[in-house]
């Protein structure tokens, strides 16, 4: 079962990895892992002008190559799978993996990607509604089946799935606009953001929606794990920037322990290179640990 949940301090390795030559992409999972990474994700970008993988076939494979590591979408795109098809996979990726997928789900932010395969473009607000959807068929099919929804977007008749999941599955979901960020909050494990589309101030109020919609719904806001995604190097010569954290190492050790600070719990960093992840497990890590410790940043410390 993931241990990834609530404000728990971690971090995390992959990401939107252009590696995709296969012994390469498994070092970086690898070694992540023997590093003592917490989660290695892969984005979800089909249609693109650089390589891409696809993600559930490639943490399909990783799943059997690593041991301990977490594995993540970061973030689906739902228009390429319909729920409850998507609510078969997770079960049986979670299951050959010993419990260790997260599964972050996007309503699908890019049009061109969707419209490019044939599939379905939907406006914004029909978006939420079938991300709303969507996680129902998930929890649905994954606890009390035969499920069926007569939905807006999707509908499923009856539907079952065998085996079921062991424990419950984590469903962050990658969301921005007013309405999606309150839907985050009233039904979602995790809330993930990419830093880049958003500054930290705009993150900031963001999970400030998220959390009183948690409120709003009857449930505890800190269940809910606020992490983000960052592009994180090592290198003094250059300047931060929304989604960029470097400098040298102090500088990216005050830079984290900001964003912890703001909420955020659970780092994406981005490390593009085995060599980087290294340097951030090495280096890095462990002076935001301690930080994060000695100034009692997280609830309940």
């Amino acid at each position: 079962m993931s241990t990834i949940r609530g404000q728990r301090l971690g971090f995390g390795a992959g990401g939107v990895v252009r590696e995709t030559d296969p012994p390469r992409l498994l070092d970086l999972a690898q070694s992540a892992d023997e590093l003592g990474f917490d989660l290695f994700t892969l984005s979800d970008h089909l249609h693109s002008g650089r390589p891409t993988v696809e993600p559930w076939t490639v943490l399909s494979w990783l799943a059997g190559q690593t041991r301990g590591i977490e594995l993540g979408t970061n973030v689906l795109g739902l228009p390429y799978r319909e729920p409850p098809v998507l609510a078969k996979m997770a079960e049986s990726l979670d299951r050959v993996s010993g419990g260790r997928l997260v599964l972050g789900l996007g309503a699908g932010g890019y049009d061109q990607e969707f419209s490019a395969f044939g599939l379905k473009v939907r406006t914004p607000g029909a978006k939420i509604t079938a991300q709303r959807e969507a996680v129902t068929i998930l929890r649905g099919l994954w606890s009390r089946p035969p499920a069926s929804l007569r939905g807006n977007e999707f509908s499923v008749t009856e539907a079952r799935i065998d085996p079921l999941p062991e424990h419950p599955i984590p469903i962050w979901l990658g969301t921005y606009g007013p309405k999606a960020l309150e839907l985050t909050g009233q039904v979602a494990d995790g809330w993930l953001p990419s830093f880049g589309r958003i500054d930290l101030a705009q993150a900031i109020e963001m999970r400030k929606v998220v959390r009183a919609a948690a409120e709003a719904a009857g449930r505890n806001p800190d269940s809910i794990t606020c992490a983000c995604n960052l592009t994180t190097r090592v290198d003094a010569t250059r300047t931060s920037r929304p989604g960029l954290v470097t400098g040298s190492v102090p500088e990216i050790v005050r830079q984290l322990v900001e964003v912890v600070n703001a909420g955020f719990t659970f780092l994406l960093l981005g490390p593009a290179t085995v060599a980087e992840q290294e340097l951030l497990a090495r280096e890095v890590l462990p002076r935001v640990r301690a930080e994060v410790t000695e100034r009692g940043l997280l609830p309940g410390a």
